[in-house]
């Protein structure tokens, strides 16, 4: 039996993320002793260009990933969109499980499988992108004898992810994106030990919800049995969320959605957002509904129940003035401004 190398590389971006996968797709050597899995944060609909980009930035050739499908050296697979993408016994697997900080593909879930599937065969790769995405998969890649490689935060579009990987975990090389390719060619022929320990039951439980698998049935507990309630709800089911890591302060759902404390403040502000354009309409919706109803209370003769209409026309009015400031003054989300959403270019 030959000797194990690193040759499974796994690559998470986000915001910014098609310029600096060009880049890092470009420095890639053609000989690569590795397979190559990327996914890129994209809206559920639709088709992604991101395999022909990136076929038209390097040597290496570039597809889609195909659920069971062998992984092969020297060849780039791209998650495609709505689809989360894993790793086992040398294949890739596609699920539609529960999403990640609100996306799926999701980069920690790929990290995940990639660390659970290959041990210290693993090398990871955080690239551009806001929030804090992909740091706690690269730190399952490190503690199961991987590496970890993060862009310069000041090469990176959006610093985020970087920044945040790199505050989190212990990361062997930070390089511009464009000086990864050559240091991985090197990488991927050293010798790893060629194991790693048993899955610990919280990775068993979040394997088997990104594989979209059921446990009734088989012996492997949930959520709730692995992790206890945090008190905050889930954006996307309006569920008990559990901590289910105190470290990089991660939570899930009894279903299964995950979320960072990061994005989940990010989308609990978004939430507050959305609640506050709701009030602001009804308000004015009320306050014109009452200047109709003072007219009319009026023009039959009824001056004191057209005062009482005015009075609610005045707070309504007053309120949704004040309102509107708030909400056109851009402070609701953390920062106080939107961060620009991850998208594909040519």
């Amino acid at each position: 039996m030959g000797e194990q190398t690193r040759d499974l590389i796994v690559v998470g971006a986000s915001a910014g993320g098609v310029e600096a996968l060009r880049e890092f797709a470009g420095g890639l050597p053609g000989n690569l002793d590795a397979a190559v899995l990327v996914v890129l944060h994209l809206p559920p609909g639709g088709a992604s260009a991101l395999p022909a980009i990136l076929a038209r930035s390097g040597p290496l050739p570039v597809e889609t990933a195909v659920h069971e499908l062998s992984l092969e050296h020297g060849r780039i697979y791209v998650a495609p969109p709505d689809h989360h993408l894993l790793v086992r016994d040398g294949r890739m697997q596609l699920s539609r499980g529960p999403t990640e900080n609100g996306y799926r593909p999701a980069v920690d879930v790929l990290f995940r499988s990639a660390a659970q599937a290959h041990g210290d065969g693993v090398i990871g790769v955080v690239l551009s992108g806001s929030l804090d995405d992909g740091s706690a998969g690269l730190a399952s890649i490190k503690s199961r004898g991987g590496l970890a490689l993060v862009q310069d935060p000041g090469d990176a579009l959006y610093p985020g992810m970087p920044e945040s990987a790199l505050a989190r975990v212990a990361v062997d090389q930070v390089l511009s994106a464009n000086e990864m390719g050559a240091v991985l060619g090197g990488l991927v022929r050293e010798p790893t030990n060629g194991g790693s320990g048993p899955p610990s039951r919280l990775e068993e439980v979040e394997d088997r919800i990104a594989r979209a698998e059921s446990a009734i049935g088989i012996g492997i507990p949930e959520v709730v049995d692995v992790s206890q309630p945090s008190g905050l709800a889930c954006p996307d089911c309006h569920g008990v969320l559990f901590t289910v890591d105190e470290l990089h302060s991660r939570y899930r759902c009894r279903v299964g959605h995950a979320w960072t404390a990061q994005a989940l403040l990010e989308q609990q502000s978004k939430d507050v957002e959305h609640a506050l354009w709701a009030a602001l309409r009804a308000l004015e919706e009320k306050r014109d509904l009452a200047r109709r109803m003072s007219r009319n209370a009026r023009e039959h003769g009824f001056g004191y129940v057209a005062e009482r209409y005015t009075r609610h026309h005045d707070e309504a009015s007053g309120a949704a003035d004040t309102l509107r400031r708030y909400l056109l003054g851009g402070s609701l989300l953390p920062g106080g401004a939107n961060e620009e959403p991850p998208g594909e270019s040519a």
